[in-house]
């Protein structure tokens, strides 16, 4: 399975690198969101540094939302899909290695955000492995989720617009999870904040699972 797992992984990866769609078009969309944010609350600077956590989270996911789409619109042209369904491959493979391709492209796109928000927003990183550990575990939570509701509406019309339609709900426990760990890693108070980062860990391991067991179905009923 793993090693299906980095097949796919790799092959979605240099599909992007030969593309530079997340290089030109989401890095630019995250980018961007975060200065809007900045020249919104600047006046109450305050308020700008106790949101700082929510608005980094709320820009990850939206910029993760085009990523996703990216990802499933992937397997949409040329009849990749087919080619996956036909092939040997297995679909928890398939599944682990597309989610794999669009966490990568997450935490590089989250690292550079990360000095966007130290930069514009003057955040002072304090608990530096849990801000890691929360990246990570959303990262992953994120990913497996995002892939297997990817693979849920392929082949809809409107799988553009329903796909955040029926994420962004279920991703609201991630969000929270997130933030309020990285609110206790800004705020001096790591403790507080590693309960949150089991609660993104259980939710990456149930949509792990459930995707790897339910991807061959969604795969075959696509």
């Amino acid at each position: 399975m793993w090693r299906d797992a980095a097949l796919v992984a790799g092959r979605d990866l240099r599909v992007e690198a030969r593309s530079r769609v997340t290089l030109q078009q989401v890095g630019p969309f995250a980018l961007l969101v975060l200065i809007l944010f900045a020249f919104a609350l600047d006046p109450a600077r305050q308020t700008l540094e106790r949101a700082t956590p929510g608005l980094y989270w709320v820009t990850v996911l939206f910029s993760a939302l085009l990523a996703l789409a990216r990802s499933a619109a992937l397997d949409e042209a040329d009849g990749v899909r087919d080619a996956l369904r036909l092939s040997a491959l297995e679909p928890a493979g398939v599944f682990a290695g597309k989610a794999l391709a669009v966490a990568a492209e997450l935490l590089a796109l989250e690292v550079v955000l990360g000095i966007g928000v130290i930069i514009l927003y003057g955040a002072e990183p304090a608990g530096i492995g849990l801000l890691v550990v929360t990246c990570v575990s959303a990262t992953a939570a994120i990913a497996t989720t995002g892939t297997l509701y990817g693979a849920l509406v392929s082949g809809l019309r409107v799988r553009e617009t329903l796909l955040p339609l029926l994420l962004l709900p279920v991703l609201a426990p991630v969000l929270l999870g997130a933030t309020r760990a990285f609110e206790a890693a800004l705020g001096g108070a790591p403790a507080e904040g590693w309960p949150w980062c089991g609660l993104l860990a259980a939710f990456a391991v149930l949509y792990s699972v459930a995707g790897a067991a339910a991807y061959g179905t969604l795969l075959e009923g696509s």
